[in-house]
């Protein structure tokens, strides 16, 4: 049942409202996935050299000022931490993949949403508009973003579970279906390095494009790679630092609709979350076709 929206803002002059944009589509998609809601919005570029990370810790009284500390001996911080919410979103001197693995030696009791140059990725059990609210989604700029509505039907309603999933580098995607071998492939993917953190089937999918891109495949490639090797009904969206992509697997039973202006191109699980978007009665308007990949970006 789970609801995706997506936006990918053509228009530099429209990145401060993508925010207030993409939560006025999330907030259709609460019918959809009533348990938990999230989000990956593409905003500001970190300094050269420097890698943002989206961190989550269950316990409210956490340390954050420790870790800061930590952080800033070992790799120096461009700035303090900032708080969202539930999540603090810290700025690295250091890049991505280094950065990553010193949270897997250091500090497995955080949960790290994403790692990358623009990514920052909040999620959160709870209705929609109150996981919208409680990280001021509204406020947030950028070029593109993706969103995530869950009703939980394989795994548990936790933070950790709710989409989306981020296993590289300002990569991240949602979805909206079940895949029936993503215990074999987590296997197959973890003998690859590929590092999971929870059972969820979606962050699978995620990390299996993070495997075929290490190997040197484009987005689209490895996309067009799963068709053959993820078994089971799906649509994805996937966030990239420059745009968005969308597939839908061969039978497409699951459902999706774009929708394209001069100024955006969005997709949604229904039309009424694109109905939201300024221009949408002028926009044209398709359903994407089984098996095949839709994407957008910025030169």
């Amino acid at each position: 049942m789970c609801g995706i929206v997506g936006i990918f803002l053509k228009d530099p002059d429209r990145q401060p409202a993508l925010g207030r944009l993409l939560a006025g589509m999330l907030a259709q998609m609460t019918e959809r996935g009533p348990d938990s809601a999230g989000f990956a919005v593409y905003g500001s570029a970190a300094p050269t050299g420097a890698c943002k990370v989206t961190l989550f810790h269950p316990d409210a009284d956490f340390d954050w000022a420790a870790l800061d500390a930590a952080l800033d001996r070992e790799f120096g911080l461009a700035d303090k931490s900032t708080r969202r919410g539930s999540h603090r979103v810290v700025t690295v001197m250091t890049a991505g993949e280094i950065l990553r693995g010193w949270f897997l030696r250091n500090r497995p009791d955080l949960r790290a949403m994403g790692f990358g140059e623009r990514i920052e990725i909040f999620k959160e059990r709870g209705r929609p508009d109150e996981v919208i609210a409680s990280f001021d989604l509204a406020a947030m700029r950028g070029s593109h973003a993706l969103g995530h509505t869950r009703m939980a039907t394989e795994s548990a309603v936790t933070t950790e579970h709710s989409h989306p999933f981020s296993t590289g580098i300002d990569l991240c995607l949602v979805h909206n279906g079940s895949l029936s071998n993503h215990n074999r492939m987590r296997q197959f993917l973890c003998r690859r390095g590929i590092h999971f953190t929870t059972d969820n089937d979606s962050e699978v999918a995620a990390g299996y494009l993070s495997w075929r891109m290490s190997e040197g495949a484009s987005l689209k490639e490895a996309l067009e790679a799963g068709l053959k090797d993820l078994d089971g009904f799906y649509t994805f969206a996937v966030g990239t630092r420059d745009g968005f992509a969308i597939l839908r697997d061969q039978i497409a039973c699951k459902p999706a609709v774009m929708g394209e202006t001069e100024d955006w191109v969005a997709m949604a699980t229904e039309y009424r979350a694109i109905a939201t978007l300024p221009g949408a009665d002028r926009a044209t308007v398709w359903e994407p076709r089984a098996g095949t990949v839709y994407s957008w970006g910025h030169a």
